[in-house]
């Protein structure tokens, strides 16, 4: 199945301004994602989806494509159906939204992702990344339950699964995976997706992939060793992400 991976990156970002061309190790954050998507080689397309010239300007520059979709979608999977639409990429089997503010990608995670929906036939494909209990008090750490054959039951930013007695500590700790920004669709599906109204859950938790799991669209969910470095939000985030960067590429440093 072919596969199209789009990138959204929206300049008007607030807790970061300008976020997509906030440097990043002497380039664009956006180039950055744009980079680590193509060196993963797991989609036979990238495109990066923009409201502004001014980011195309940039990602056409460092030899990307760039479409300009939108400044009206409230959300980044809006945006990659927009550029899904497009007669230009109606071939392409698979959709995959890697967020624009992901520079440290797992390969794995993408692959997963991609496998739920091309392996297994999830209708939407994710993944999550093991971790400690600690992330269950921190509403930033999506949280994510899955069924035994790897559907997600649901997503929170409360503790889930709630530890009810402390004897079960170690069999709640082995189910506590933290969810990462990256999805995989079947061309119809995304569309249903986004067609549908925001739903209360969604409203309530603040999150967008509620949105496909109350309307009955079946989301795999890949489990990895570890969730990616994170996401660049805060102007916090750009300076740890540009630490990282530096020791990934320090050559007495650890490389991927």
């Amino acid at each position: 199945m072919s596969t199209l991976a789009v990138i959204p990156a929206r300049l008007g970002a607030t807790r970061l301004p300008r976020k997509p061309l906030r440097d990043l190790g002497g380039a664009p954050l956006v180039v950055r994602v744009l980079e680590r998507v193509q060196s993963l080689e797991l989609a036979d397309r990238v495109v990066v989806a923009t409201e502004t010239d001014e980011v195309a300007e940039v990602v056409q520059r460092a030899g990307g494509e760039a479409i300009i979709t939108s400044a009206a979608h409230p959300s980044g999977t809006d945006r990659v159906a927009e550029v899904a639409a497009h007669p230009a990429f109606a071939g392409y089997d698979i959709i995959v939204n890697v967020q624009g503010d992901e520079p440290f990608m797992r390969g794995d995670a993408m692959a997963g992702a991609i496998a739920m929906v091309g392996d297994h036939g999830f209708a939407l494909g994710t993944a999550a990344g093991k971790r400690s209990a600690a992330i269950m008090d921190d509403p930033n750490c999506v949280k994510v339950v899955r069924s035994d054959d790897g559907r997600a039951m649901y997503f929170s930013r409360a503790p889930i699964p709630f530890l009810r007695d402390a004897a079960d500590a170690p069999q709640r700790d082995a189910l506590v995976f933290q969810h990462m920004g990256i999805y995989a669709a079947r061309r119809e599906a995304l569309m249903q997706w986004v067609s549908l109204p925001p739903h209360p859950l969604e409203l309530v938790e603040k999150l967008e992939q509620l949105r496909a799991l109350a309307a009955g669209l079946a989301m795999g969910v890949a489990i990895v060793d570890a969730p990616s470095w994170g996401e660049v939000n805060t102007e916090d985030d750009l300076v740890r992400a540009n630490a990282h960067w530096a020791a990934l590429n320090n050559p007495a440093g650890t490389t991927r």
